[in-house]
C-alpha cells in the first residue's frame, strides 16, 4: 500500500514532531487540541502548562547556568553635606542686631485718591515729622509719617522717611517693609535703597546690603551711603566668592553623577547584549533550544492567527483531509495564512514545517497555481523554441 503522504509532508511532520519533543507543552494550546487528543487516545501524556516562547529555559540540575548574575551596583556616592553659606566664611558681624518682630505698620489704602485738602494736610504732617526726627523724637516722627501716609498713600518718600525713623529705633524689619513699599511706588528712590541697605547690614544680610547701597549711590551719590557700602563690602565679597565656589562644586558633582549614570547604563547595555548573544547561542540562533524551531517558525503572528476560532477550525479541517483546502480559497483570512505557509514551505522556514499544509493543487504557490511548481517552487518561464521553416530543404 502506497503512503498517502508525500516525502515533503513526511519531512515536515518529522520537524513538527521534533519540535513537540522539545516543547511538548505546546500541545496544550487550543489550536492543537486535536493532536493532543490523538496522542492521549494512543496512551500518551502531555505535560501540563502552556508554552513560553522567547523566555530562557532554566538550567539543568547538573549544569551551571550560562549567565552570571549582574554584578551588584556600586554603593551610592556619599552625599556631601553642603555647608551653610556663612559657616565656612569668617565674617565680621560687629554691629549686627536681632531682628525685630513687631506687627506690620500701617501702609494706607493703595487705591486712595487724595483730595487737595488731604495733600496739604499730608505735607504738613511730613514737616512736623521731620522736625520731630531732628529732635530725636523718633516715635513721634513715626506717628506723624503714618498720618501723612494715610492721607496720601501714594507718596514713596513718606515710607522711606518713616523707614529711616525705624532704623533709629533699631527695627530693621520694619524699615525694610517701608522701603519695599517705597520702591513699589518709585523704583528710583535712592533714599529707599539707602535705608533698606542699612537695615540689611544690621541683620547681617551682607550681599543684599551691598546691592542696595550700591544702587543708592548709583542713583544719587551720598557720602553716608558710600561709607555704609565700604563697611559691608568685605563681608559681601567673601560670601560672593564662597557662593561661587559652592556652585562650582555643585556643578562638578552633578557632572560626575551624570557621567556615573552613563557609565552604569553602558555597562548594563553591554551585559544585556552579551546575555542576548549567549541566549541566542544556547537556543540555536532562533530562540528555541538546540535550534528546534529553526524550521518551525512558531512566531507571534502565526500563534495570534491560530487564536481565531474560525482559522483554527479551518486548519484542523485541512489537516484531517488535505483536499479540504479547496473549500477555503475564497476566505481571505484562511487564504492569507495559507499564502504565508506556502511561502515558508518554498524556503524551508516559517510554519512550513507543519504537516499537510502545502504543495496542494490550488494552494497559492502550489503546483496548479499560476507560475507554480511542485513543492511550491516557482520557475522562470522558458521562451518557446524557434519556429522551423518546413520548406527548408537544406540547400542555400
Amino acid at each position: 500500500m502506497a503512503c498517502p503522504i508525500g516525502p515533503e509532508e513526511i519531512k515536515k511532520l518529522k520537524m513538527f514532531i521534533g519540535f513537540c519533543s522539545q516543547k511538548p507543552e505546546i500541545l496544550n494550546m487550543p489550536q492543537l487540541s486535536f493532536f493532543k487528543e490523538f496522542i492521549e487516545q494512543m496512551g500518551g501524556k502531555i505535560p501540563e502548562g502552556m508554552p513560553s516562547f522567547g523566555e530562557e529555559a532554566p538550567p539543568k540540575a547538573e549544569e551551571k547556568p550560562k549567565f552570571t548574575a549582574a554584578p551588584e551596583s556600586p554603593p551610592p556616592m556619599e552625599e556631601e553635606v553642603e555647608s551653610d553659606q556663612e559657616s565656612d566664611v569668617e565674617l565680621d558681624r560687629e554691629g549686627c542686631v536681632e531682628p525685630d518682630k513687631d506687627e506690620p505698620q500701617e501702609m494706607g489704602d493703595s487705591g486712595k485718591e487724595p483730595t487737595d485738602d488731604e495733600l496739604d494736610k499730608a505735607s504738613e504732617c511730613r514737616s512736623q515729622a521731620a522736625a520731630a526726627y531732628g529732635e530725636q523724637k523718633y516715635e513721634e516722627a513715626i506717628d506723624l509719617y503714618t498720618q501723612a501716609i494715610l492721607l496720601n498713600p501714594g507718596n514713596a518718600l513718606f515710607y522711606a522717611k518713616r523707614g529711616q525713623a525705624f532704623l533709629k529705633l533699631v527695627k530693621p524689619n520694619a524699615c525694610i517693609r517701608d522701603c519695599d513699599r517705597a520702591l513699589q511706588l518709585n523704583c528710583d528712590s535712592a533714599a529707599a535703597y539707602k535705608f533698606r541697605g542699612r537695615a540689611n547690614r544690621l541683620l547681617g544680610n551682607w550681599e543684599e546690603a551691598a546691592r542696595d547701597l550700591r544702587q543708592a549711590c548709583k542713583i544719587d551719590y551720598d557720602e553716608e551711603a558710600d561709607e555704609w557700602l565700604r563697611e559691608v563690602t568685605p563681608n559681601a565679597k567673601k560670601l560672593e566668592q564662597h557662593r561661587i565656589k559652592q556652585e562650582r562644586k555643585k556643578a562638578e558633582k552633578e557632572l560626575k553623577a551624570r557621567q556615573e549614570r552613563v557609565r552604569r547604563a553602558q555597562e548594563a547595555n553591554k551585559r544585556a547584549a552579551e546575555e542576548n548573544k549567549n541566549r541566542n547561542d544556547d537556543m540555536g540562533g532562533d530562540g528555541y533550544p538546540g535550534g528546534a524551531g529553526g524550521g518551525m517558525g512558531f512566531d507571534a503572528d502565526f500563534m495570534s492567527a491560530f487564536a481565531d476560532p474560525e482559522v483554527s477550525a479551518a486548519m484542523q479541517d485541512i489537516m484531517s483531509n488535505p483536499a479540504n483546502i479547496m473549500k477555503y480559497q475564497n476566505n481571505p483570512k484562511i487564504l492569507a495564512l495559507l499564502q504565508k505557509l506556502g511561502a515558508a514551505q518554498g524556503g524551508g522556514g516559517g510554519m512550513g514545517g507543519m504537516p499537510f499544509m502545502g504543495g496542494f493543487p490550488g494552494f497559492p504557490g502550489g503546483p496548479d497555481a499560476p507560475g507554480g511548481a511542485p513543492g511550491g517552487a516557482t520557475d522562470t518561464p522558458k521562451p518557446p523554441p524557434p519556429k522551423t521553416d518546413l520548406n527548408d530543404d537544406g540547400l542555400d
